[in-house]
């Protein structure tokens, strides 16, 4: 099972780097994912991805207080707006889909937006 959950850990911290660079792709649940993984698998790459300097603090934020930057907020919703415009120009779909796209967009929007921001920030 050790070596499953490091390929995992592996394939999702992949994923959440991609994640980085392509809108439609999020970054913090895929490097979350990882260090569950590496909790169970290696130690040492744990602690590798929650003390890195651009991708740990969201994640030491999230695991201590399931909080979420103002920053990361606003990025991450305006490239929720963003998605949901570009969906809706670029496939021209039925009102229902457009209705259901956009509610499970605004869903993940206000999830985001009603995390609380971290302490001392």
């Amino acid at each position: 099972m050790r070596t499953i959950y490091l390929l995992a850990g592996l394939l999702m911290t992949a994923l959440g780097i991609v994640g980085a660079f392509l809108p439609l792709l999020p970054t913090t649940p895929f490097l979350l994912l990882a260090v569950w993984c590496f909790s169970r698998s290696s130690p040492r790459l744990e602690q590798w991805l929650i003390t890195h300097k651009t991708l740990g603090p969201p994640l030491t934020n999230w695991q201590r207080e399931g909080a979420i930057s103002g920053r990361t907020k606003v990025v991450a919703v305006s490239l929720i707006v963003a998605s949901y415009a570009f969906f809706v120009y670029r496939t021209q779909p039925s009102v229902l889909l457009a209705v259901v796209v956009g509610l499970v967009l605004s869903c993940s929007a206000l999830f985001i937006l009603t995390r609380p921001l971290p302490k001392g920030k």
